[in-house]
């Protein structure tokens, strides 16, 4: 990987009872040093993506904005890349666009949108992808693939990050990995997906022997492009403690693992201030992750880690 990117931070929220909380969670992630505030696109309890990235940029001046991630299934291409494009304008090039294939099995269900197979989903997506990128750029847009048509669109509004807004593109299968290694300015480094839900099985994927798997596929795909590649990985379980060993041991229970296979996954954090520290700095040796995102209520928590480590 060569030398390693300097760490930054994010925060992944999804909820606010109010205008003024939702606008105070965006100050506080700024105040602290976090350099991102993200959103998912699911239908469950979390705000809407789009109206509440635009909020949050309001409310701050540096903070990015990112979508982790637009699923594409819920929006036409040509109207997800107008949005995505405005939000680019009217945040003075703040955003981080995130587009995925969609993979919760529960939004589709529950909103009646046919699930079909993964492989399906990414060929759509990729198509979508490159009509947003096209669109990004400003003029005339035209595309003709298996899924979808433009014939001859005005894009307005370009976006105000050239060529484009960084591009995010994650998950956990070899073929979604491939594709973001070729394509993603930012490849988020995720479990394995195709189970459509949240269980054991699909939390095992993350596991380090597996995250080392998954890397290999990104740097076969990349190629030569590897070094502007910025790899990133969100946290989704984080715990500051001073007895990692015995959270550690609780939940390694519940997975059927070993507390080392815990304490050594990359979507974890566990331990104290200085234990968390290290365990990111062993982690991005090892995998070259320097962009990890937190869950928004362990901002404050975490804060210390990001004051040490961001820029380092």
């Amino acid at each position: 990987m060569g030398k390693p990117r300097p760490f930054r931070f994010g925060v992944q929220e999804h909820r606010a009872s109010s205008a003024k909380e939702w606008r105070d969670k965006a100050r506080l992630a700024e105040s602290l040093g976090y350099s991102t505030l993200s959103l998912p696109d699911h239908f469950g309890d979390q705000l809407g993506p789009i109206a509440a990235l635009m909020s949050a940029a309001d409310a701050t001046t540096t903070l990015r904005i990112g979508s982790l991630v637009f699923d594409n299934d819920y929006r036409h291409p040509v109207v997800l890349a107008k949005e995505a494009a405005t939000l680019d304008l009217l945040s003075d090039g703040r955003l981080d666009f995130g587009l995925g294939a969609g993979w919760l099995a529960s939004d589709y269900e529950q909103a009646g949108i046919p699930l079909d197979p993964p492989g399906l989903r990414i060929e759509r997506m990729t198509e979508a992808l490159t009509i947003i990128k096209s669109f990004f750029a400003g003029g005339s847009v035209s595309f003709t693939g298996k899924h979808y048509k433009v014939d001859g669109l005005e894009a307005w509004p370009g976006a105000v990050q050239k060529p484009h807004p960084p591009i995010v593109l994650g998950g956990g299968g070899r073929r979604m990995l491939s594709l973001a290694a070729r394509e993603a300015d930012i490849v988020s480094v995720n479990y394995k997906l195709d189970e459509g839900r949240v269980n054991r099985k699909l939390v095992r994927t993350g596991f380090a022997e597996a995250t080392d798997e998954k890397l290999a596929w990104i740097k076969e795909a990349a190629g030569d492009r590897l070094p502007e590649i910025e790899l990133s990985v969100t946290i989704f379980v984080a715990n500051v403690t001073d007895d990692r060993d015995v959270v550690a041991g609780a939940m390694a229970a519940g997975l059927g693992a070993e507390p080392k296979d815990v304490l050594e996954m990359p979507h974890f954090l566990i331990g104290t201030i200085e234990q968390i520290v290290e365990d990111l700095k062993a982690r991005r040796e090892r995998f070259g992750i320097s962009y990890v995102m937190v869950p928004g209520e362990v901002a404050e928590s975490l804060a210390p880690v990001v004051e040490r480590l961001t820029g380092t």
